[in-house]
């Protein structure tokens, strides 16, 4: 955890200003703007990425364990290892997933403080420089996250083990298991009106014209208007991405592209509207850059939505129909319509309908929290995770209230502390030996730290 967690913190792009910091003068006045403190490979880290770490680490009210001046340091080192074998194993991770969990994380932000305008005073920065510094640091935790799980794909355990494991174990030692719930949902996303449509095809039409003319070229309007957050700063651009990996719209419009110096037709996806620009083919991946614009819901609109599923809701409790028929063929959540809108939840690459409610989206969670079993919610608003506005009712399925794990009741679950802990013994060899095949280099000032790792210092 403590690795996702710092993979999650921005880190400042000082590069070009840091200095390798002059070992023999560790101890005196601290003149320099930023240092290298650590170089592990080719990766240096520096002394302001753990500054950032560390006031990061404060906002968020995380507590290391160990002297935060040799933990932080080292768990930036770990990120690198794995950042490191995720680039020679070549694992990827989508834009556009990249731009929802941004989405997620700004709107769980967003939420906490009260506003958009309330985290720009408490961030010091506006929503896009946010979203931005976001990006990269939402990058580097995902390739952690996948490159660590493809690391321990393979571990395995048997029932005799978890049995063993369980049965050493005192009974005020045997783990909590937390209220678990099963939660079914029902959507129905606003209808944007033609009038915002037409203002964003304008908008983009604009652009067009903009480009062909040569008073603009594509890079300098996707930086200043694209809302695509992963992109916009790259001037629209992605990088060589297959067709699976785009949504499929888009794909369908990026591969049939032939001459860089031409601008697509304007292009609906499940995000918004897009014109794209061929940059570049190579097999069957394409490099194109993209301007990305989102049209806006209105609050009647939303407040229509919610009217509908007020009705719906009056219905379903009057018999007319049940919440799983209703889903199946009202709902507009491709997610979970074809499960009678039976909300799915992805455990260590599992696939499962039981959800902690820290798991669920904090929408759903707040209204699950006071429901009774096969109770249903007055209609809400919440943020889906394409970052989209959708109107929902939800019906609580199951309950299992929170209680001390019983091996004939809760396999599953004792389980997977057994294949966590096998897993996170494999991690650690796997590091312990990556660190004694990578150059590794750290200022004296933490060779007296107690590392985690010792191979640090050779």
């Amino acid at each position: 955890m403590r690795y996702l967690a710092l993979a999650a913190l921005p880190l400042m792009g000082l590069c070009s200003m840091a200095q390798p910091a002059d070992e023999g003068d560790v101890d005196g006045p601290d003149n320099t703007i930023d240092e290298v403190i650590w170089v592990v490979g080719d990766e240096p880290i520096l002394k302001s990425d753990v500054e950032t770490a560390r006031l990061q680490a404060a906002q968020e009210g995380t507590h290391w364990s160990g002297n935060p001046d040799c933990v932080i340091p080292e768990q930036l080192a770990l990120q690198k290892l794995f950042l490191h074998q995720a680039a020679i194993d070549s694992v990827e991770v989508t834009e556009s997933d990249i731009a929802s969990s941004v989405d997620e994380q700004l709107n769980y932000w967003i939420e906490a403080v009260g506003s958009r305008e309330k985290l720009e005073e408490y961030k010091k920065k506006s929503i896009s420089e946010i979203r931005n510094e976001l990006h990269d640091a939402m990058k580097d935790r995902m390739l952690t996250q996948k490159m660590r799980q493809k690391l321990v794909e393979d571990v395995k355990v048997t029932p005799a083990e978890v049995r063993r494991y369980f049965s050493a174990l005192p009974q005020d030692s045997l783990p909590f298991v937390p209220t678990e719930v099963e939660v079914e949902i029902l959507t129905q996303t606003p209808k944007i009106e033609q009038e915002e449509i037409n203002r964003v095809k304008d908008e983009l039409r604009d652009f067009t014209e903009r480009i062909n003319s040569g008073e603009s070229s594509f890079s300098t309007l996707a930086r200043l208007y694209s809302e695509d957050p992963g992109t916009a700063r790259r001037g629209g651009e992605l990088d060589y991405t297959g067709r699976a990996m785009l949504d499929p719209a888009f794909a369908s419009v990026a591969f049939s592209l032939t001459d860089p110096k031409k601008v697509s037709k304007i292009v609906e996806s499940e995000f918004g509207y897009h014109i794209i620009q061929l940059i570049d083919k190579r097999g069957d991946k394409v490099k194109v850059r993209h301007i990305l614009i989102k049209p806006q819901v209105s609050e009647a609109s939303i407040n229509s939505a919610l009217l509908r599923l007020d009705s719906i809701r009056h219905d379903i409790q009057a018999g007319t129909f049940t919440f799983e028929q209703g889903a199946t063929v009202i709902s507009d959540d491709k997610d979970t319509k074809n499960n009678y809108g039976l909300m799915s939840n992805i455990v260590e690459g599992t696939r499962t309908s039981k959800f902690r409610m820290q798991d669920l989206p904090s929408e759903v969670a707040r209204m699950v929290d006071t429901m009774t079993v096969g109770q249903i919610s007055a209609p809400f608003q919440m943020i889906n995770t394409r970052g989209k506005t959708v109107c929902a009712i939800v019906k609580l399925k199951s309950r299992v209230n929170g209680h001390k794990a019983v091996i004939t009741e809760d396999y599953q679950t004792m389980k997977d502390i057994v294949l966590n802990k096998r897993r996170e013994e494999k991690l650690h060899e796997w590091v312990a030996d990556k660190i004694k095949s990578t150059y590794t280099r750290l200022n004296d000032r933490y060779k007296d730290c107690k590392f985690e790792y010792q191979g640090w210092i050779k």
